[in-house]
């Protein structure tokens, strides 16, 4: 899987969507005006000429009436639509609350539901997206869902019966099926197609009110007669919209039904067991209860899930998934076509599974172990493993979890515990200003929270930056869980904190890209980035600023920083490229950069493979890479959401 190439796919098949739906709209006008031609038609009196055929009856429509009824369909569909979309919104959680799904915390689980959270929270890591908050679906199906606008933003639901009949490796695939969906892309254009699909079919619900009306308002009508063009009005509405939603099924379908293949593919390529994915669809088809969802709102999020959750009319044409036979085919081509029979796990396997010893530190990464860190690939190969989950990654993301104190594990998973954790994070060595920094957050921040920061501080001494990080990505599903007042006062600690000594440091700078790029599209909605440049060249400036930054923190000097910098601008081949000099100035408070990365997010997914390259050819001039430089890459890799898996660093 190239994630560039994925999210250059998400975004032409978002322009698909938009083709079919304004396909389905068209015809939801002219069958609308038709409809009306017709009431129309059988209304007027005796010795009136009837209209022959289809053609006749549209011309029969006087041609305003024909310009008001078409926009009031699309004034209809277009409410319907931004009605649903604000409805969702909030992304991911929207659509888990919907179905009754319960947010799992680390402190509120034991036994299945905290491997469950064990196995999450090392695929993100291992992919380098945040760690997901994780809801628990109150159904006894085998079945789960990834859903969110951006990756910042989603979640993972999965399904009590997933969590308690599957065994560890068989949950490790299907939710790398559904990391898949988020590093695609796929879980956008999911929640666009609800709202999509709730405009078309909201034309019938308009019918449905119509009849209803007629029905309660009849028997005060002195003539049944008068009703009669209104009924026949409401009838056909009725059946254009629910046409409609059957026509937006198809499109469903159409959309979703390949990328489950894909999702089951990657999950195979990301787990290297194909027994995981294989064995839990086998289990689906052998379980009475498959992968059947009882919850009404499953059904306008049926593409979202790992199974199909109802059997529909003509299922071979709507069904968002394919069948069952061919996913499990196409990952064991030897499979026997019998399903095994389903107990459930015990719990003594499952408490001994969740709670079994982290594993140790795996020898190819004895680097991140260590706390010194050089790039595992060269640049070529570090732009192919953005956004990519593999066997080496989740070793790599195991070993960094392993590795890390279990104090500050615990805090990472605790909100409390995370703010504190932040906060010792943010305080500077030197005793005076520590102090004043302390003294902020005993009169600022929450009851508490300051005797965890207190308590924090000790086994933060001497961690590496890469460690940090790895702890912030673990915190964020505990940060997510913050009311927004909570969140408001601690994104405003945060700047308290750095404010302070007059000036942001890398490790400062890093950490807060990392929180606003996570946590803001949480609390306050995703914001649209247009992928405004198709061509490097475009943002030649702003590229420069950026491999200069990496040059100045990487290089000793300005000599060896203006040599690292020619590395990195070798492999953007910029047609005048010797206009673009290295600069050495200062960049206080990283205002440039931030600048800079702002345009530079606007290329399109298929130009930012070079930058990464160019950023990773930067760093390895010199053939090391120290923690802070790793970091800084991340950071800027994050803030063109380019996500970096750990596994890009190895003992060189």
């Amino acid at each position: 899987m190239n994630f560039f190439q994925a999210q250059d796919d998400a975004r032409k098949k978002t322009v698909r969507l938009a083709v079919l739906f304004g396909a389905a709209v068209l015809s939801l006008i002219l069958l609308t005006n038709l409809l009306v031609a017709i009431v129309y038609v059988s209304t007027r009196g005796y010795g009136y000429v009837q209209p022959q055929g289809v053609t006749g009856l549209l011309a029969a429509l006087p041609t305003e009436t024909w310009i008001f009824i078409s926009l009031g369909v699309i004034g209809i569909v277009g409410v319907a639509i931004l009605y649903k979309y604000l409805m969702i919104r909030g992304g991911g959680r929207i659509i888990a609350e919907s179905l009754g799904g319960q947010l799992l915390t680390y402190d509120s689980t034991r036994g299945n539901t905290r491997r469950l959270l064990n196995v999450v929270e090392e695929m993100a890591i291992a992919s380098g997206v945040p760690v997901p908050p994780v809801y628990l679906i109150p159904e006894s199906s085998i079945n789960a869902f990834a859903a969110g606008f951006t990756p910042e933003d989603a979640v993972i639901g999965v399904n009590q019966g997933t969590v308690e009949l599957l065994t560890r490796d068989e949950l490790q695939g299907v939710i790398a099926h559904e990391f898949s969906h988020i590093l695609n892309g796929d879980t956008t254009i999911n929640l666009r197609l609800i709202a999509v699909l709730h405009g078309i079919l909201f034309l019938g619900m308009v019918g449905y009110g119509i009849l209803r009306g007629v029905r309660f308002g009849g028997s005060r009508r002195s003539s049944g007669g008068n009703a009669m063009p209104v009924l026949l009005l409401g009838v056909g509405l009725l059946v254009i919209g629910y046409g409609g939603t059957f026509f937006g099924n198809l499109i469903k379908a159409a959309v979703s039904r390949q990328r489950e293949y894909l999702a089951d593919a990657a999950a195979v390529q990301f787990t290297r067991n194909p027994p995981g994915i294989g064995g839990a669809l086998k289990k689906i088809g052998g379980y009475s209860l498959g992968s059947t969802i009882r919850q009404p709102a499953a059904t306008e999020a049926s593409h979202m899930f790992f199974g199909q959750v109802r059997e529909l009319f003509l299922n071979p044409l709507t069904a968002t998934h394919p069948p069952l036979e061919k996913r499990i085919r196409a990952i064991d081509p030897g499979w026997d076509g019998i399903y095994p029979l389903v107990p459930p796990i015990s719990a003594a396997v499952s408490e001994q599974e969740a709670t079994r010893a982290a594993p140790g530190v795996a020898p190819g990464f004895a680097a991140i172990a260590a706390g010194s860190v050089t790039l595992g690939a060269d640049p070529e190969q570090v732009a192919e493993r953005v956004g990519t989950l593999d066997r080496t990654g989740l070793t790599a993301a195991q070993t960094l979890i392993a590795t890390i104190d279990p104090t500050l594990k615990d805090a990472a998973h605790d909100p409390w515990g995370a703010r504190g954790l932040v906060y010792a994070m943010l305080l500077d060595p030197e005793p005076p200003l520590q102090e004043r920094q302390f003294a902020h957050l005993q009169q600022a921040a929450e009851n508490g929270v300051p005797a965890y920061t207190a308590r924090l501080m000790t086994p933060l001494v001497g961690m590496d930056l890469p460690r940090r990080l790895a702890l912030v990505e673990m915190a964020m599903p505990a940060l997510k869980a913050l009311s927004r007042a909570q969140y408001d006062r601690f994104v405003g600690n945060l700047v308290e904190l750095v404010k302070m000594d007059q000036r942001i440091s890398l490790p400062e700078w890093v950490l807060h890209r990392l929180l606003v790029q996570e946590l803001t599209p949480h609390f306050e909605g995703p914001r649209r980035v247009r992928s405004r440049y198709g061509r490097i060249e475009q943002v030649a400036d702003e590229v420069t600023t950026v491999l200069s930054t990496l040059a100045r923190f990487g290089q000793k000097n300005p000599e060896a920083g203006a040599a690292a910098f020619e590395a990195g601008m070798q492999m953007l081949n910029l047609r005048g490229s010797h206009l673009l000099t290295f600069d050495e100035r200062a960049d206080e408070n990283f205002t440039r950069l931030n600048a800079a990365l702002r345009e530079v997010r606007k290329l399109k997914p298929l130009a930012k493979p070079k930058i990464i390259k160019a950023c990773a050819a930067t760093v390895t001039a010199d053939g090391h890479v120290s923690g802070t430089e790793g970091a800084l890459l991340q950071g800027i890799a994050a803030a063109l959401d380019c996500p970096l898996p750990p596994s890009i660093y190895d003992a060189g």
